[in-house]
């Protein structure tokens, strides 16, 4: 099969589109055909080796968290899935034009949901839905101010929350207002990157972050006593200086059915209508050395790259 392979650390020019060895699903796996795939975070910082104290891997190594595509075979002792059968996973390796995926993990795409928009969701949705409620520890009627509310993982935060029955804040660039006051769930928009504009917030219950940087500083300040605070690594430099604040970082595996619940559900609103996560291109495989140049330069949204 052709997979997009890297050899060793460094720039996006390090990924080659090469022939390797099909793989071969064991017990409990499912050989899928892949359709679709998509760009995350996750897959230029571990090619450039920014995150390779934390997260080593071995060359040659095949990027990718999400897939879309098709059942070829099924492993030993897995039932419930057939050849033929349309599936989606966040899982790994699956630039690649075969994924081998653990059945305990993998949903049948909902009728209606094209593969490349299946691609884009299983990482973002399970990210965002897990900042609100394991890290952020939204209740409802609370409010919370979601940063970075446009991106992919900030959209699925907003559902989450506005499911739950939380007032929701959108915190954007303040280009990005009108935009953001657009979304579903969405009460009211500020911009982040204003300084009077956060002065002016209210204390607010909790804080989803999805930015990082010197606004969490800033957004920490305006969290209640007692209210809480979830975000991504690293742990806020200025945390001690908050110690009645429940500052939580989301981190760490989801257990298989969880995973599956909140994948299975955020594909069919994505299918109703009732949350979307754009996508601002659609490539070949063989081009993921240049889709990953475009992103990295941030600012766009979601790259599927189609097999």
């Amino acid at each position: 099969m052709k997979a997009i392979v890297l050899h060793e650390y460094g720039p996006a020019s390090n990924l080659k589109y090469e022939e390797v060895e099909d793989p071969k699903p064991a017990a409990g796996e499912v050989l899928v055909r892949v359709s679709a795939t998509c760009l995350n975070p996750a897959d230029w910082l571990l090619r450039s080796g920014v995150v390779k104290d934390l997260i080593p891997i071995e060359f040659p190594y095949i990027l990718g968290c999400d897939l879309a595509g098709i059942v070829v075979e099924v492993g030993e002792g897995v039932t419930g899935f057939e050849p033929g059968d349309r599936v989606m996973a966040m899982t790994t390796h699956t630039y690649a034009e075969l994924c081998t995926v653990k059945a305990s993990i993998l949903v049948k795409i909902p009728d209606g949901l094209e593969m490349t928009t299946a691609a884009t969701l299983p990482l973002v949705n399970i990210t965002g839905d897990q900042l609100i409620r394991r890290a952020a520890q939204v209740k409802p009627g609370q409010t919370v101010l979601i940063t970075g509310a446009l991106g992919a993982v900030g959209r699925s935060a907003v559902f989450a929350a506005s499911e739950i029955g939380a007032r929701v804040i959108a915190g954007v660039r303040g280009k990005r207002l009108d935009a953001a006051r657009q979304l579903p769930g969405v009460s009211e928009a500020i911009a982040i990157d204003d300084d009077a504009e956060i002065d002016k917030l209210g204390l607010l219950d909790c804080v989803a972050d999805t930015v990082g940087g010197n606004v969490r500083s800033k957004l920490l300040s305006r969290v209640k006593q007692g209210g809480t605070f979830g975000c991504f690594p690293p742990t806020p430099q200025d945390a001690v200086l908050h110690p009645t604040i429940h500052i939580t970082v989301l981190f760490g595996q989801l257990d298989p059915a969880t995973a599956l619940h909140i994948t299975l559900h955020y594909a069919e609103a994505v299918r109703d209508g009732k949350l979307t996560i754009p996508i601002d291109h659609i490539m070949p495989l063989s081009d993921a050395a240049e889709a990953h140049a475009i992103a990295e330069k941030g600012g766009i949204a979601k790259i599927v790259l189609t097999v």
